[in-house]
């Protein structure tokens, strides 16, 4: 096994941008205004194809496959299958986002058949005035909330929470949130494509239709408590790894370093996800060296006990796992 890298899957939006492209080189096929690029996935009809190495051409879910345990960890395998259990994002918002809920793994799965959705945002790059909308800024009651939206006024419940580059929030199934105009973000979240739209802007696309709303499905999903502390507060300290988010379905640690580290992941069962947000490192294990720079993401095998990170100058790095 070896540092395995992926060919992104991008996505034109309605919000999207030039970001990604002019930032990362995200735009194989020339979309107009890319505004996600899915770097590491594994959700039916988007599964990430792998770029290098002897496996280079087969999907996410061939690899799987093939080596079962030795790709995402025994514990891992055990729970999820040949299903991978988290997807990678770079999201480009030139446009607010929709207002949007997720369901919990027991809605989805009774709904959709499908994982719910936890993620997590680290904010890459920010314009001025960009904010994220994160939660209610008051408990609040259905009836309050169905009043707001139906007068159009639901973001007047909202909280609105400037962002700077380097800003780290954790967004559980159920939390009302939404990317605003202006942010660059990392999303790391279980593997699921499942939102609730609650409201869109009254924006039309090309052909003068609306997007549609789920008012109704997102009702019994919609955690109305007041959001006290969205933003996550953390020290960053040079070549050691920061806890950013932990929870039943991910942690995500920052690596900021500008000298060699060598990693032994002999007590974990886990696969171990990289995405390299600024600088050039080199990934060696197994029989392989990567180059990984920034916009790209890379998976560690659970396999690959031992590697060694070097990186070309100062780099930053947000590390993947499951506990």
């Amino acid at each position: 096994m070896y540092p395995i890298k992926f060919i992104p899957i991008v996505k034109d939006k309605i919000w999207g941008g030039k970001r990604l492209e002019k930032k990362f080189g995200k735009n194989p096929g020339k979309l107009p205004n890319i505004g996600e690029s899915w770097e590491l996935s594994g959700v039916p009809g988007d599964v990430s194809v792998i770029e290098n190495g002897y496996l280079a051409g087969k999907t996410l879910n061939e690899a799987i496959s093939m080596f079962k345990e030795q790709l995402v960890g025994k514990r891992v395998y055990a729970k999820s299958g040949e299903n991978f259990p988290l997807l990678f994002k770079l999201i480009d918002a030139n446009d607010d986002l929709s207002i949007q809920v997720h369901p919990n793994d027991e809605i989805a799965m009774k709904r959709h058949n499908s994982l719910g959705k936890t993620e997590m945002w680290y904010v890459l790059d920010s314009e001025k005035d960009a904010y994220l909308i994160i939660g209610f800024k008051k408990n609040t009651t259905k009836k309050e909330y169905l009043a707001a939206l139906e007068k159009g006024e639901v973001e007047d419940l909202l909280q609105k929470v400037p962002v700077q580059a380097g800003d780290v929030f954790f967004i559980p199934a159920g939390l009302v949130h939404a990317i605003g105009k202006g942010a660059l973000i990392a999303e790391i979240q279980q593997s699921s494509d499942i939102t609730y739209r609650i409201f869109d802007f009254n924006r039309k696309d090309a052909e003068g239709n609306e997007r549609e709303l789920h008012t109704e499905q997102a009702l019994d999903v919609i955690d109305f408590k007041a959001s006290k502390k969205p933003k996550t507060e953390y020290k960053p300290r040079k070549n050691e790894e920061v806890e950013l988010a932990s929870c039943e379905y991910f942690t995500t640690n920052l690596l900021e370093m500008d000298k060699p580290k060598h990693f032994h992941y002999g007590h974990m069962e886990t696969f171990v996800v990289y995405m390299c947000l600024e600088g050039t490192v080199e990934i060696a294990g197994g029989t392989s060296k990567v180059m990984v720079t920034k916009g790209d993401t890379v998976l560690i095998p659970a396999n690959m006990k031992d590697f060694t990170i070097t990186p070309k100058s100062t780099a930053k790095l947000l590390e993947v796992s499951i506990d």
